[in-house]
């Protein structure tokens, strides 16, 4: 994708209205955000930001300046589709994986969009959780795949794609949605609906926990389940909670059907990578890598 790398960083710092969220997630460091913003700042001749403390709102400036942005992105996104078949002579099969929460949340559009891009590349699609989908690919059953979690296994090579924030949700109108926030030690009292054993997210979580001195095996597990979705859908019909990505719970927030709870001085961040198997990698497989880069959708 063409673009001014200083406007993905003002978007990233619209959406996210933190610098350090935003440096964060673009992998470079917060001065670098201020910098590449006080440039923009000087080339619109506009403050595109207040800061208030340690927190940040949009200008009028600002808020036109991302509505426009989005509009841009949009645009290069769909020009980079249309130039790829003007010049579509890849071919080929390619075996993509990807954990659960990607699968579920992030793939399907992009999958939709490289079939698009390159009708003449077929593809199949494996989900099921990181370690299962890690030794899909140790097992040369597939050929790249994106997955979530902290495991590392030395016959994969590991490359970012994006980061994700896990938050602990429940539902609307429940008396665990109306205490708002809560301290680390109060985790211990509430009944939690948990992942699979061998999930990325479940492993991200407990390592979070163990951070702000809570032990993983003192939670009260009131239930287990393989997928986002189904976690979801326990959630409306009981008094628990569970801690999901963000990715995957925008509709529900939107509709008011689950409620974020936030855990005082803890911050759950993950970065999805892809991974592929160690070694030299094919064309198609990098193809593949610079598509779901490019046309990732920026909310």
């Amino acid at each position: 994708m063409i673009f001014d790398f200083r406007l993905k960083v003002f978007y990233t710092v619209a959406t996210k209205l933190s610098f350090t969220k935003a440096a964060a997630e673009l992998f470079i460091t917060q001065p670098a955000v201020t910098k590449h913003i006080r440039e923009l700042e000087q080339q619109t001749g506009q403050r595109l930001f207040k800061r208030n403390g340690n927190s940040i709102t949009l200008t009028n400036a600002g808020e036109l300046l991302l509505q426009y942005a989005v509009k841009i992105f949009e645009l290069y996104s769909a020009l980079d589709s249309d130039l790829a078949q003007l010049n579509n002579t890849v071919g080929g099969v390619l075996r993509i994986g990807a954990s659960t929460t990607i699968a579920q949340a992030i793939l399907p559009k992009i999958l939709a969009l490289f079939k698009k891009a390159y009708p003449s590349v077929s593809f199949t699609f494996t989900e099921g959780n990181t370690d299962f989908i890690s030794h899909q690919i140790i097992d040369e059953k597939l050929d790249i795949a994106l997955v979530e979690g902290n495991s590392h296994f030395p016959q994969l090579t590991y490359s970012n794609f994006i980061k994700d924030e896990l938050v602990l949700v429940a539902r609307s109108g429940s008396k665990l949605a109306k205490l708002s926030e809560i301290s680390p030690k109060q985790l211990l009292e509430i009944p939690l609906v948990k992942r699979e054993q061998g999930s990325g997210t479940l492993e991200v979580i407990h390592k979070a926990l163990s951070g702000v001195g809570i032990n993983p095996k003192d939670l009260l597990v009131e239930a287990r389940l393989e997928n986002s979705t189904a976690i979801k859908q326990y959630l409306q019909y009981s008094d628990a909670a569970a801690f999901l990505s963000v990715q995957t719970i925008t509709n529900e927030l939107k509709y008011n059907e689950l409620a974020i709870i936030d855990v005082k001085g803890l911050e759950i961040f993950r970065t999805f990578q892809f991974i592929h198997s160690q070694g030299n990698i094919s064309n198609l497989i990098a193809m593949f890598k610079r598509f779901c880069n490019a046309h990732y959708n920026l909310k």
